[in-house]
C-alpha cells in the first residue's frame, strides 16, 4: 500500500440538476391506484388515505402519495370532544397547512381570488419527490359520473414567481374532456369558485379547491359531492380517490440538484511501481521474480481515500487491474455523489 497526498487542484466540485418521474420504477404516468382496505375502513380513513401503485398487501407495494380532506370549521369528521365545536381531524388538517403555508393562524386560503373554507390535499412521499417537484410536469385527470377534467399548473403562464412560507406556489388550471382551451371565467380564474387549486413544488404538496371540484359540470366543476356535515365521518378523501382512480392518469416529475466531488488521483511514471504485497518478496526479503528488479511493475486494483488521520473514508474499485510500470502514467478519476 502506497500513499500520496492530494493537491488542491486534484479535487473538483460540480453540480447538476437531475429530473425524473416521482413514481416507483420511474413510471412516467401512474395509471393504477390502490388503497388499503384496513386503513380505508378505519376512522382515520374517513379523512386520510395512502395511495399505492399496486395492491397494498403485495411486497412491491409502496405509498406514492396521500390524500386528505381539510375543513376550516371541522366538518366531515367526528369531533375530538363534543364539548369543543369545530375541533376535529379535518380542522386540524386545515390548521396544519395554514401554519405550514400561510404562517398565520387567522389567514384564509384563496384559490385565484376566491376564498374557500375547505380543500383537498395531495401530499407526495418524501422519497418520491426528492428535493422538489418539477413545475410544468403536473397533469392529473379527474373523472366523475358527470365530468372529466384534466388539471395542470400555470408555471408556463406566469411571468413572475409567487412565494409563500412553503416556497413557490402556482395555481392549477383545467381542461374539460375534448376541449383545447382552459375553462376560465377571467384570468387567472378557471371556475366561478376560483382556480382548481395550488401546487407547492418545494414541499411536495398540492391543494385542490373543494368549491371548484364541487361546482356544476357546466361551470367547469366535477360535481364531486363533498359533504360537510358536523360531527360526521363523511369520507370525503374517498370521493377524491374515486375521481383520481376513474381518471387513470397522474403525471408528475421530481427535480434535485446532485453535487459531485471529482477526485483525480495521478500515478506518475516513477510512482506505485512496487507492490507491498508480501508475495512480491521471498522470505529473505529479496524480489521473488528477478525480472522485476530492474523493471518493477505492479497492478493497481483499488484506490482508497484517507483523511489526515489516516482514516479510510472511501474506496474506489477499478473495473479491472491496471498495469503500472516506469513507462506508464495513470490517471484515476473518482466521482463521489452526495
Amino acid at each position: 500500500m502506497s500513499f500520496k497526498r492530494l493537491d488542491q487542484e486534484d479535487v473538483v466540485i460540480s453540480s447538476e440538476v437531475v429530473t425524473g418521474p416521482v413514481w416507483t420504477n420511474n413510471v412516467t404516468t401512474l395509471a393504477e391506484f390502490y388503497t388499503s382496505s384496513v386503513q380505508a375502513n378505519s376512522t382515520p380513513g374517513s379523512f386520510y388515505l395512502d395511495v399505492y401503485q399496486t395492491g397494498s398487501i403485495l411486497d412491491e407495494a409502496q405509498v406514492q402519495f396521500s390524500l386528505a380532506y381539510a375543513d376550516k370549521v371541522g366538518s366531515g369528521s367526528v369531533l375530538f370532544n363534543t364539548g369543543v365545536t369545530s375541533a376535529s381531524p379535518t380542522s386540524v388538517n386545515y390548521g396544519t397547512y395554514r401554519n405550514l403555508i400561510l404562517a398565520d393562524e387567522e389567514a384564509n386560503f384563496t384559490f385565484g381570488s376566491v376564498t374557500s373554507p375547505y380543500f383537498y390535499i395531495i401530499s407526495f412521499e418524501r422519497s418520491r419527490f426528492k428535493e422538489k417537484l418539477l413545475p410544468g410536469t403536473f397533469e392529473l385527470r379527474l373523472v366523475t359520473g358527470t365530468a372529466n377534467v384534466v388539471l395542470s399548473d400555470t408555471s408556463a403562464d406566469v411571468t413572475s414567481l409567487t412565494f409563500t412560507d412553503a416556497g413557490r406556489v402556482y395555481e392549477l388550471k383545467g381542461l374539460m374532456s375534448g376541449s383545447t382551451t382552459p375553462i376560465t371565467t377571467g384570468s387567472p380564474l378557471f371556475t366561478a369558485s376560483g382556480s382548481y387549486g395550488k401546487i407547492f413544488p418545494d414541499i411536495g404538496v398540492i391543494l385542490l379547491n373543494g368549491q371548484a371540484l364541487d361546482a356544476p359540470a357546466a361551470a367547469g366543476g366535477l360535481e364531486l359531492g363533498t359533504e360537510r356535515n358536523s360531527n360526521t365521518n363523511d369520507r370525503n378523501a374517498r370521493k377524491l380517490y374515486n375521481a383520481i382512480a376513474a381518471g387513470g392518469a397522474f403525471r408528475m416529475n421530481n427535480e434535485e440538484t446532485v453535487t459531485s466531488n471529482f477526485v483525480f488521483v495521478r500515478a506518475r511514471n516513477g510512482e506505485f511501481n512496487y507492490s507491498t504485497n508480501p508475495s512480491y518478496l521471498t522470505g529473505s526479503g529479496e524480489v521473488r521474480v528477478p525480472l522485476l528488479i530492474n523493471d518493477p511493475r505492479s497492478y493497481i486494483t483499488s484506490v482508497g481515500l484517507y483523511n489526515d488521520n489516516n482514516d479510510l473514508l472511501a474506496v474506489a474499485k477499478l473495473s479491472r487491474p491496471l498495469l503500472k510500470d516506469s513507462r506508464k502514467e495513470a490517471l484515476v478519476r473518482i466521482k463521489l455523489d452526495f
